[in-house]
């Protein structure tokens, strides 16, 4: 069997023993470290030659802070994934890194096996959160969404089952978990996600979150 490329994975923060630490931890469970930085402006100069698939980012390191760094690198390479690991568990810092685009939040109080499960998942398409930060952002955007967007006749129709599918991604579900309770095949998914991105222009789950909350595509389920 032909064995699979170690992710690639950049590790972004400005405390020294902290940044070795994570470092060491992602080596020793074999995922190729392609890059370490401890600022925003040095960040961002190393990303487009290391070329991670996930960055594990702090959001409090010197300028431009994680939240800009995780704008400019997905604006760079949109298939990249943003994994914050940041001692702050704070709402105004957990949405504000959702929406420049990352596609998890872990604080550093998190495990070891946490982190690298996190990073293995981003990876892999899934979104990561640690416990009760995945309701409030999407309380959050619930909040925040307007109500005239669901009558829009411009957005492209999604077909009963994208639908589906889609609402259980906004809840934080692996595709694993949304297969095993539509009693379909895990690449089934992976292909309705795809189908779904295509269509909505968009580039990764949290964007289709955001979708979902703000067409109230999740009201139904929302007891």
């Amino acid at each position: 069997m032909t064995e699979q490329p170690a992710i690639r994975v950049m590790v972004v923060d400005d405390h020294p023993m902290w940044r070795d630490a994570v470092e060491n931890d992602l080596i020793a469970a074999g995922f190729e470290v392609v890059g370490v930085a401890a600022s925003g402006a040095e960040a961002l100069a190393r990303f487009p030659a290391a070329r991670p698939q996930v960055v594990v980012l702090d959001l409090q390191i010197p300028a431009p802070n994680g939240v800009e760094v995780t704008a400019a690198m997905l604006r760079q390479d949109p298939s990249a994934r943003v994994l914050i690991l940041s001692a702050s568990g704070e709402q105004g810092d957990v949405l504000d890194a959702v929406k420049a685009g990352a596609t998890g939040y872990l604080v550093k109080s998190a495990s070891r096996e946490e982190l690298l499960s996190a990073v293995r998942r981003i990876a892999a398409g899934d979104t990561v959160f640690t416990p009760g930060l995945a309701g409030l952002v999407l309380g959050e955007f619930r909040r925040l969404s307007d109500p005239s967007a669901a009558q829009d006749p411009m957005q492209p129709e999604l077909t009963e089952r994208e639908t589906e599918v889609l609402k259980m991604v906004a809840k934080g579900m692996s595709y694993r978990q949304i297969a095993e309770r539509l009693v379909i095949s895990h690449r089934t998914v992976q292909n309705h996600v795809q189908n779904t991105l295509r269509k909505l222009q968009m580039h990764n789950r949290v964007e289709l979150t955001r979708y979902v909350i703000e067409h109230g595509l999740d009201d139904d389920d929302d007891e």
